[in-house]
């Protein structure tokens, strides 16, 4: 029989962590460059007209690579959340059908118990009847 060693698991859990890592470095180098390079000139003071400059083509392709990673990074991330949500509660429900599992045996080994203990108690006391008859019997 295969078994998974704990080892295995950790390394596993550790890809998965550093993979993770790297994705969110990824995204957030992505958002400081856009932030420092393509829409800094959005925090200077405008003139006095009231329209905003229009964005040129590599700041709209910038924003659409950003808006494409973003969503890349926050979809798996997403997936990975419902898909543990999911098997949490079915872990969640296998848990309660085996602890009414085992409360139904535990009754059932309790109600053997008292019938045991009964059983006992009646040959107990016949055993003592027979008892007092033979030594009756005996003293006569």
């Amino acid at each position: 029989m295969n078994a998974i060693r704990p080892e295995k698991i950790e390394a596993a859990e550790t890809e998965t962590v550093d993979s993770n890592l790297a994705a969110v470095t990824e995204v957030e180098a992505g958002i400081r460059d856009f932030v420092r390079n393509d829409i800094a000139y959005l925090r200077r003071p405008a003139a006095t007209t009231t329209e905003a400059p229009p964005l040129d083509s590599s700041a709209e392709a910038t924003v659409t690579n950003v808006n494409s990673l973003i969503q890349r990074v926050a979809g798996t991330s997403l997936a990975e959340i419902e898909n543990l949500i999911s098997e949490l509660e079915s872990l969640r429900d296998l848990l309660h059908a085996e602890g009414q599992r085992v409360q139904r045996e535990i009754s059932g080994y309790a109600q053997l118990s008292q019938a045991a203990m009964k059983s006992t108690r009646m040959i107990a006391d016949n055993v003592a009847q027979w008892k007092r008859a033979a030594d009756g019997l005996r003293n006569s």
